[in-house]
């Protein structure tokens, strides 16, 4: 039963090493994509609400990040002022659209979305 357990435990540190704390850019990735979330207020957000993926790509260029998760997609865009990140799902006719955006500073501090979005657009 010990040695099981140093087997384990030993398993588990050489796993660990293989994690990267690098920054991450212009990845496709499989990791957790939260379930769609409703959003109430998306005012100043009317150029991302409801585009696909090639609908941001003419807003923003190219996604600094693409993680994908079943049928959820999330794309992520920054610039020096800020970091959206905008979620993607399927519709009713099977075409991914972004229904929630998220924004925040470089440093992690809530964004407004709206300022965010125009941020990236110039």
């Amino acid at each position: 039963m010990k040695n099981r357990i140093y087997a384990i435990t030993a398993l588990t540190l050489s796993l660990s090493a293989c994690v990267s704390s690098g920054t991450a850019t212009r990845t496709t990735a499989t990791a957790s994509v939260p379930k769609q979330i409703p959003m109430t207020n998306t005012q100043g957000l009317e150029a991302v609400m409801g585009q696909d993926v090639r609908g941001l790509t003419r807003l923003f260029g190219a996604p600094r990040l693409d993680v994908r998760e079943g049928d959820a997609r999330k794309l992520q865009f920054s610039s020096r002022d800020c970091v959206l990140d905008t979620y993607l799902y399927p519709q009713n006719r099977g075409e991914a659209v972004v229904t929630y955006v998220d924004a925040r500073t470089p440093d992690g501090r809530n964004a407004d979305r709206a300022s965010c979005v125009a941020a990236l657009r110039r």
